[in-house]
């Protein structure tokens, strides 16, 4: 399975940016995805989960009530909707897929993009 994220760039404090992630080559019907991001010299961070479904989402914190995540089966897609954006929500961001469970944990999923920069001025 081969995961591509787009979307990223340079915004504005306060602004909106929409992520999205295409899975191809899969053989599963649907996937679980996971965003993570990951600024220079830090850990991978969970970002937000959704389950393949569509019923369940999860969000970290620190953006919770800002980001929203969403998927179609129907494409193979997940997407990231990132609103009223911060300097701190500066990061490389990468889509993450697994045919089996949901997680807040990277090292669970099988599938992961190559990232995607977002970069937030004050």
């Amino acid at each position: 399975v081969q995961l591509q994220a787009s979307g990223g760039g340079l915004v504005q404090s306060g602004g909106s940016l929409r992520l999205s992630c295409a899975a191809s080559g899969s053989t599963f019907s649907a996937l679980h995805w996971g965003w993570f991001r990951q600024a220079p010299g830090q850990e991978r961070e969970f970002v937000a989960f959704i389950t393949r479904n569509g019923e369940r989402a999860m969000y970290a914190d620190s953006v919770k009530g800002r980001f929203t995540i969403s998927n179609d089966n129907a494409k193979n897609m997940v997407y990231l909707q990132m609103n009223s954006l911060e300097p701190e929500d500066t990061s490389v961001y990468y889509c993450a897929a697994d045919p089996w469970f949901p997680s807040i944990d990277y090292r669970e999923y099988d599938y992961w993009g190559l990232g995607t920069q977002v970069t937030v001025s004050s």
